[in-house]
This record gives structure tokens, sequence and C-alpha cells, in this order.
């Protein structure tokens, strides 16, 4: 009797609903932050960036050619035109001319640009996963970090990627050339245009990628987990676009001021921004300054698809990793 009375009594509807302890948070801890190692983060970032990079490269040299400006091969805008010169001047290895600087250069920066992101959102965060603000200012800081890693090697690829073999024999080789005709500052010569284009498109990407996953995953929950891949493809495309439509003027101008002085361009005499900009109008007008639009969409669509993607199933690989660990 006395048990059936103590049962009766915690039966009562007084005593619900029962609230989950203080600390019971599954969602903060384990959502936003994925119970991840820094190793593993920058581990997952290094191997993105060298699958985005390098299955996207053609795209980029096309790009890059497009929007130097002067008496380079290249002076028409058109996708079109522009892969055809490419191909008559040197063939199908020019697409790929350069690719080294960026296998050294994607990797580093790209473990430094994921992991810095994590720690930022995590901190930034605080108790609130899907905090946008966070998210803007944690890509933010994470490009102002990588881009320190990655300006030096991404001014040889482009210089490569423009130059004709006797310009410059490879990696090493204009590594030697830049450091003895213009000095160790020529590598960071864009630095200041990098950032200040990488940021909002950091800024833009990361926050528009975090809010489409979120959707995506909301609108049919019961099959995340099946595809989770097209999920992360689709938010990361999308995001990728809009953040390169959007910041194309400054990625002519970070062109220009990378590959001054290679076969023909145009040599500045500061690193000023409005410099530049003035150049690009007096040649070219306002469209100066959206050339390569099209192949910049071209690239950070299906690249920002292809990072995302490799970025979240490295991710998952490490958490049944630490998950079975943690078991044994």
């Amino acid at each position: 009797m006395a048990t059936e009375a103590t049962t009766t009594n915690f039966q009562n509807s007084d005593f619900r609903p029962v609230p989950q302890p203080p600390d019971f948070h599954p969602e903060v801890i384990v959502s936003p932050h994925d119970g991840l190692h820094f190793w593993q983060f920058m581990i997952a970032g290094s191997a993105a960036g060298c699958v985005e990079h390098m299955a996207m490269f053609p795209v980029d040299t096309v790009k890059t050619h497009m929007q130097a400006l002067g008496s380079c091969p290249i002076k028409s805008v058109g996708v079109r035109h522009a892969l055809r010169s490419i191909l008559k001047s040197e063939g199908l290895p020019g697409l790929y001319r350069g690719i080294g600087a960026m296998g050294l250069g994607a990797g580093p920066a790209h473990a430094v640009y994921f992991s810095v992101y994590e720690v930022c959102k995590k901190y930034f965060s605080g108790e609130n996963p899907n905090n946008s603000a966070a998210h803007a200012v944690s890509g933010v800081c994470a490009t102002v970090a990588s881009d320190a890693v990655f300006t030096p090697m991404d001014t040889v690829k482009q210089r490569l990627q423009l130059g004709n073999s006797t310009a410059y024999r490879g990696v090493f080789d204009c590594v030697k050339k830049v450091l003895k005709e213009e000095g160790f500052g020529a590598f960071y010569a864009s630095y200041r245009t990098t950032v200040l284009m990488n940021a909002p498109y950091t800024a833009v990407h990361f926050t528009t990628y975090e809010a489409l996953k979120r959707g995506l995953i909301e609108i049919s929950p019961e099959s995340v987990s099946d595809e989770r891949v097209i999920v992360h493809a689709t938010a990361g495309a999308l995001a990728g676009a809009s953040a390169a439509v959007i910041t194309t003027p400054l990625d002519v101008v970070k062109t220009q001021l990378q590959c001054q002085g290679v076969c023909g361009c145009d040599r500045f005499k500061s690193s000023s921004i409005g410099d530049v900009v003035k150049t690009i109008m007096r040649k070219d007008g306002y469209k100066g300054l959206m050339r390569g639009w099209i192949p910049r969409t071209l690239f950070h669509a299906p690249a920002a698809a292809i990072c995302w993607s490799t970025y979240e199933a490295a991710k998952a690989f490490f958490q049944e990793i630490n998950a079975s660990s943690e078991s044994g």
C-alpha cells in the first residue's frame, strides 16, 4: 500500500513536466561544434581545400587571364575566347600552369581557415548555434588568418597562370625571381585587397551556408542522414555563387596587383586599391570591374559544393572515430 501511495503521488499532474537538468544541452554542445579536436578541423579543412582547388583549377586559370589588363595575351572578356586563346597558345597544359603553387598553398591555408572558423564560431555563438552574426564574424576572422598563409602562393600561382614557360620555369623559379627582382613585399602586395575582398565574401558565404543548411535540414529532418551530401553541396554551391558575384570587383583588383609586370600587364606605383580601380576604369570602364565574373561564379559554386561536402564528410569520419574511442 505504501508503494502504491508513493506511485500515485508521483503520477500526480503537479509533478509534470519534469524539467531537464541545467547541464543537459545536447544540441548546444554537439550540434554547433561537432565535438572534434582542433587538429581534426585542420585536417578536414586541408583536405577540403586541396580537393576544391585542384578540381576547379582550369576554371580559375581562365578567370585569371580574363581579369588581367595591359598587353597580356587575353583581351576579351568572353569565357569561350579566353579558353580558346589559352589552348591555342599553350595547349591543355596551359590550363594547369601554377597548380603546384596551388597545392602548396591551399592545404595549409584551408587548415587555418576552417579551424579558426570553428574555434571562433564556438566562442562567438555562445549558446545559440543559429547566430548568423557569429557565423559572419567567424568567417572574417578565418579569412584574415588564412589569407596571410595563402597570399604568397596565390601570387605565384597567378603569375604562373599568366606567364609563358620562358617567364617562369616553375614554382621555385618564380619565387626566386620575384624575391630577387621585386623583394619579399611583392608576395603581399595584394594582401590588403585580398582581405577586403574575402572578408565580405566569407561573411556572406558562411552566413548563407549555415542558414541554407539549416533550412534544408528542416525541410526533411527524417532523411537528413541519407541526404547529408546533397544538403551540404546545395547549400555550399548557392553560398559560393552569391558571395562570388558580390566580390568580383575586388577580385579583379587583387589579380591586377598580383600579376603586375607579368607579360606586359600594368605595373603600379603603389598597392592602393583606388589607383588600381582608376586604371581599370580608364581602360575598360565599369565593366572592367566585373571582368571574369562568369568563370568566377562557375568556379566558386561547384568549388564551394565540393569543399563543404568534403569538409563535412571528413568531420563525420572523425566523429565516428571519436565516438568509437569513447565507447571503447
